[in-house]
C-alpha cells in the first residue's frame, strides 16, 4: 500500500470517528432532554454505534455516566439504568477475562523472546544452530554405527584368516621334510 492510500485511509477513519462521536453526544443530548435512560448500551444502541467504541472513547462513557447519575424524576429509568448496569458489569467482566487472557498470551512470548536472547547471549549458541548440531550429531552416531559394522566384518575376516592359518601351519607341520 503506498504512502498516499494509507493516509488517506487513516483520514477516512479519523473522520467516520469525529461523525460517531458526534452522533453519539446529540444522542446523549437527546435522550436526556427526553428523560430516557442514559447508559452506555442504550446510548450505543440509538447512536448506532457498537459499545466498544464508548469503552475507547473515555469521555465520551464518563458523560454517559455523568448524566445517568443525576438524579431522574421517573422510577422507571432507575430500574433500567440497574438493568444497564448489571449489562455493563457482564460486559466489563467479559473483557476483563479477554484481557487477562492476552496478558498471559503477551507474557508467554515475552518469555520465550527473553529466552532466546539469553540463550544466544550465553554463548551456546542460537537456536538454528541447535538444530544444525542436532543433524550433524546424527550423522556422526550413523558413522560410528557404519564403522563399528565394518570393524566386526574385519574381525570376523582376521579370525578366519588366523584359523585357516593355524590349519595350514597345522598341515605344514605334519608333512615330512622334503629332500634337502
Amino acid at each position: 500500500m503506498s504512502g498516499g492510500a494509507a493516509e488517506s485511509l487513516i483520514a477516512a477513519r479519523r473522520r467516520d470517528t469525529t461523525r460517531r462521536r458526534q452522533r453519539v453526544l446529540t444522542t446523549l443530548d437527546q435522550m436526556a432532554a427526553a428523560g430516557q435512560e442514559t447508559s452506555v448500551s442504550a446510548v450505543a444502541r440509538a447512536a448506532g454505534v457498537d459499545r466498544s467504541f464508548l469503552y475507547r472513547h473515555h469521555d465520551l462513557r464518563a458523560q454517559i455516566h455523568a448524566r445517568s447519575a443525576a438524579p431522574s424524576a421517573s422510577p422507571a429509568s432507575s430500574a433500567a439504568s440497574k438493568q444497564s448496569l448489571l449489562a455493563d458489569l457482564a460486559n466489563l467482566r467479559e473483557q476483563n477475562q479477554r484481557l487477562r487472557k492476552q496478558n498471559t498470551d503477551i507474557t508467554a512470548r515475552l518469555s520465550e523472546i527473553l529466552g532466546e536472547e539469553v540463550f544466544r547471549a550465553s554463548g551456546i549458541g542460537r537456536t538454528d544452530d541447535t538444530e544444525a548440531l542436532r543433524t550433524r550429531v546424527g550423522q556422526l552416531e550413523q558413522q560410528v554405527l557404519d564403522l563399528r559394522q565394518e570393524l566386526d566384518e574385519r574381525t570376523d575376516d582376521l579370525d578366519a584368516a588366523r584359523a585357516a592359518n593355524r590349519d595350514l601351519m597345522t598341515l605344514a607341520n605334519r608333512m615330512p621334510p622334503g629332500p634337502s
